[in-house]
């Protein structure tokens, strides 16, 4: 039988040509991607389960390799209604309207 590897070295070892599967272990780096080599690497999109690639715009900070957004505060607690009354359920209405106006989660009345 036959052996045929997928990986192997031409040039004199300037060449590698890689046919199977390449597994990068944690700290191990890679040098020269786009040096000149004609070389590329798409950075994947980040995902909550994929460490990729974002453009932080105005209000978001990076910690960590964590996106976080700045600035929003929680809107404080509105009780649930025990009654049915709907006088009653039009004034929680209008108290959770103003408790998310206050936390700047909804624009103010014009």
């Amino acid at each position: 039988m036959a052996y045929a590897t997928k990986n192997y070295h031409t040039d004199g070892g300037d060449t590698w040509v890689v046919g199977g599967k390449m597994i990068f272990e944690e700290g191990a780096t890679v040098e020269g991607l786009s040096g000149g080599g004609g070389g590329s690497y798409t950075l994947p999109t980040a995902s909550a389960d994929t460490l990729g690639g974002v453009k932080v715009g105005s209000g978001l900070t990076i910690t960590n390799g964590v996106l976080s957004a700045d600035g929003i505060t929680p809107a404080a607690n509105q009780a649930a209604l025990e009654t049915a009354e709907l006088a009653d359920v039009i004034t929680a209405f209008n108290a959770l309207l103003t408790k998310l106006k206050t936390a700047g989660l909804m624009a103010a009345d014009a």
